[in-house]
């Protein structure tokens, strides 16, 4: 697996090569402003791209601007958000039209090496791996849409399932038994007017679709 860092804390950025290094992945380059970012996935055709959102030149949006850009002209790339901050407008673009390889997940929430190698794994067989708390920012910012209709613990239930959990996960991880889990996510569904499915990707990719219609 080869992939490029964009991550403008160097002390940050040090520890990701070090730990994916530790872990099998070649990190082709290391880069800490987007311009750059840009040009080692011209120069190196990697696997995946990890960028933060904020970064150098401006340290408002850079980061997912380049992630669009390099969805744009390089569609094979997968692209992994790991950051502090949900920006909620450039994270609904970057998962419009195609989420197949996109994955956006916070710095303090990714418990250990392997789970971020897991991840991208994951991204570049073309899966999408959101967090629950980004989808949670993304149907905020609507709550007078379709999704105002759904409880508490329905918004979580959809929450886990963008971020691809199947529904025996969604029963550990919220401590609900699996017949009270598959009501619950075919109420998700019918409320929101998505077909059901068991397809955990199909799931994904429909939440996704969801979010983006409800911006």
């Amino acid at each position: 697996m080869r992939v490029v860092i964009a991550e403008d804390g160097v002390l940050f950025r040090d520890g990701l090569v070090r730990l994916l290094g530790e872990s099998g992945v070649v990190v082709t380059s290391a880069v800490g402003d987007a311009p750059t970012l840009l040009a080692a996935v011209a120069a190196d055709r990697p696997d995946a791209v990890i960028v933060d959102v904020r970064m150098p030149p401006g340290q408002r949006a850079e980061g997912l601007e380049a992630a669009l850009r390099i969805r744009a002209g390089h569609p094979g790339v997968a692209v992994l958000v790991l950051s502090h901050h949900v920006e909620s407008v450039h994270t609904a673009r970057l998962l419009a039209d195609d989420a197949h390889g996109v994955g956006y997940l916070l710095k303090d929430r990714v418990a250990d090496a392997d789970e971020l190698v897991d991840t991208l794994r994951r991204l570049i067989r073309g899966e999408c791996v959101v967090d629950p708390i980004v989808v949670g920012r993304l149907l905020d910012r609507r709550a007078e849409g379709p999704a105002a209709v759904l409880s508490a613990r329905e918004r979580e239930v959809l929450a886990l399932m963008a971020q691809g959990r199947s529904n025996a996960a969604i029963g550990r991880l919220l401590g609900l038994r699996p017949k009270t889990v598959e009501a619950h996510v075919r109420s998700v569904f019918a409320r929101l007017g998505l077909p059901e499915s068991a397809d955990d990707h199909r799931r994904v990719l429909a939440v996704l679709g969801h979010i983006r219609g409800s911006r």
